[in-house]
């Protein structure tokens, strides 16, 4: 069917919750996309960071065709193949950079989303909160989440309330309470807070690297405040790892780049190649606060899910893939740095933003130009491009982007 037709359709029947590019992506290889007229365009966004062994990879096929020609589906009422095997694997990816005396097990709830991972998360820490209040005798139960500003965590109600971006709340007002916002990387804020409110805190809530809002690292001195502050309270420390997780930093894990150790992580995007899956990982006294009915999922850790998980996270932990994203990252960051038009680049591994310049074309724009250019591009903001391609991205391509995207630039 032709854009045009699909275009007609979606029209007529889908709700405008997206202003879709106009484009129809029929088939992909690799960092390659193609569309309905057979135009080839590069890959440098990768379904939102999701597609991480790149479009179509034989591994991810043939495990997804194999689990759907075995077994679709039976529920979480019953054991099957695979999820055993996918939460050992992310317990070790979990544990890799940590102190051996911390190498406990995680324990994992396996989701949909991003979304529904950071819900589950939010669970664990209300219910953990609640525990502690019963078992010390407290009358208050701790129920604050602490988030920070520019954050997203999701577009449920509980995540959205959670997401400091008031533009993004304010439709959809009246919110869950029980979250406060403060600033990224502001040390004496987040001390201030506890100060005057750490009885009631029972989680802090971050993104290591805030993806949506234009890549911008936490520090490695807030990170660490951010844990002491919450082993000091008793509160949980949850790092949301739905962007920066899954080998995009070129560690398993983007908390691992800052030296600290959360208690609760969540993952989703990359962890399956781009077959919709997410999982909330706790270790500890978190992994034991969720018994049966507490919290459930019809198609969380499905056959197909799984099964696309562990031949995913088996490329990913596969001896020199990590490094390899590394040096890719690390090209990606040079050669943005050097175009005229950039005015700073951030990022870890291949999660990488650059903002541009003023007299620079806005970001949108460049975005739009490069489709026609054969360049997948996104932007987060006015002056702000957002790169997270398939972790197969190598420097010849690296070099097309650039190539392609530095005469955009120009206007």
């Amino acid at each position: 069917m032709t854009l045009q037709e699909q275009q007609a359709l979606e029209s007529e029947y889908v709700m405008p919750t997206f202003a879709r590019k106009p484009v129809e992506f029929v088939r992909g290889q690799g960092m390659r996309l193609y569309d309905d007229a057979g135009a080839e365009y590069l890959d440098f966004l990768s379904g939102i960071g999701v597609v991480s062994l790149g479009h179509c990879a034989s591994a991810l096929v043939a495990a997804v065709q194999g689990q759907a020609a075995e077994l679709v589906h039976v529920s979480n009422y019953y054991y099957i193949e695979h999820r055993g095997q996918v939460a050992r694997m992310l317990s070790d990816l979990l544990n890799a950079e940590a102190p051996a005396v911390d190498r406990t097990p995680w324990k994992s709830f396996f989701a949909n989303s991003g979304a529904e991972a950071n819900e589950c998360a939010i669970k664990i820490a209300r219910l953990h909160g609640r525990r502690r209040a019963e078992a010390e005798g407290a009358s208050a139960v701790p129920r604050l989440i602490v988030t920070l500003e520019g954050s997203f965590h999701g577009r449920t109600l509980a995540t959205l309330a959670a997401t400091a971006q008031p533009v993004k709340q304010e439709a959809f007002q009246p919110l869950p309470e029980g979250f406060v916002a403060t600033p990224i990387n502001d040390v004496a804020a987040l001390e201030a807070l506890f100060a005057a409110r750490g009885p009631e805190v029972c989680a802090v809530m971050l993104e290591c690297i805030q993806g949506e809002s234009g890549v911008h690292p936490c520090t490695a001195e807030f990170l660490q405040a951010a844990r002491r502050l919450t082993a000091e309270q008793g509160a949980l420390l949850i790092c949301d790892e739905v962007q920066c997780g899954c080998f995009r930093t070129g560690l398993p894990f983007g908390f691992q780049n800052f030296g600290v150790l959360p208690d609760v992580v969540t993952i989703a995007k990359g962890v399956a190649g781009g077959f919709p899956a997410g999982a909330c990982a706790a270790r500890g006294v978190a992994a034991e606060v969720l018994q049966p009915g507490d919290h459930g999922s019809t198609f969380g850790g499905s056959n197909l899910a799984m099964a696309a998980a562990q031949a995913t996270l088996t490329a990913l932990a596969a001896p020199g893939f990590a490094e390899q994203v590394l040096e890719a990252g690390a090209y990606l960051r040079e050669r943005l740095a050097a175009l005229p038009q950039v005015e700073e680049v951030r990022g870890y591994g291949l999660m990488v933003g650059a903002d541009l310049a003023e007299g620079a074309p806005a970001a949108p724009d460049v975005v739009s130009a490069a489709l026609k250019a054969g360049l997948v591009l996104n932007a987060t903001g006015p002056r702000t491009l957002r790169f997270l391609p398939p972790l197969i991205c190598e420097k010849a391509h690296i070099d097309t982007l650039v190539e392609r995207l530095a005469p955009l630039l120009e206007g």
